[in-house]
């Protein structure tokens, strides 16, 4: 089984969307060698590691042939493909993704536009679009300080869901830590309801 694991906090330490991502990764380690299998992890820190926007240089590169590509373009192509070829190879897709202010970060927006490629991770036909990337199973680790889960200001569940099943990813699922910001009693309990979400969905 192999688990790609994308943290997307700002934070170099002390970020609980890290923390519980890993969590999620060695409780999948743990089940998994409890089936007698074998699961290797590829884990990107979109934070030590940015991925560059999406802009007009990046958009001529890709609607370039490769051919006809400079050595800049190339290089450019080669960031995106590096990430494509990550979730391609991925049985389980794991995120750690913070709200910042209603929506994911910077870094995760970067990632998404990277791995999302006509004729590639999905294409259209007569039918409208279809993901090329099945068989995969997602889970996202949502941390909040307040408190947003089934509100209007959930985009953040949405804006995923329907992401990723746009790539042909349907099995996502959301383990959700929200009032991390409302004191120390909010925090453990929003810790420790989500350590219990994890344990229903790697068992389930």
């Amino acid at each position: 089984m192999n688990i790609l694991q994308i943290n997307s906090s700002i934070r170099a330490a002390g970020s609980h969307s890290k923390q519980l991502a890993q969590k999620i990764v060695e409780r999948l380690i743990a089940a998994s060698a409890d089936a007698h299998v074998v699961a290797q992890v590829v884990a990107r820190d979109l934070a030590q590691t940015p991925h560059p926007v999406l802009d007009e240089v990046a958009l001529q590169a890709l609607f370039t042939q490769a051919e006809h590509r400079t050595n800049e373009q190339q290089a450019r192509v080669a960031l995106d493909d590096a990430l494509i070829a990550e979730i391609q190879a991925a049985d389980v897709v794991v995120i750690g993704a913070p709200m910042y202010n209603f929506s994911i970060s910077v870094q995760l927006k970067n990632w998404v536009d990277a791995i999302s490629r006509a004729g590639v991770t999905f294409r259209y036909g007569q039918n409208g679009p279809e993901g090329l990337l099945t068989g995969k199973k997602v889970v996202v680790a949502l941390t909040r300080g307040g408190i947003y889960k089934n509100t209007p200001n959930d985009t953040q569940m949405s804006y995923l869901k329907n992401f990723f099943g746009f790539l042909g990813m349907t099995d996502v699922n959301f383990i959700y830590a929200e009032g991390l910001a409302m004191g120390p009693d909010a925090e453990a309990a929003a810790l420790s309801s989500a350590a219990q979400q994890i344990e229903e969905i790697v068992t389930a």
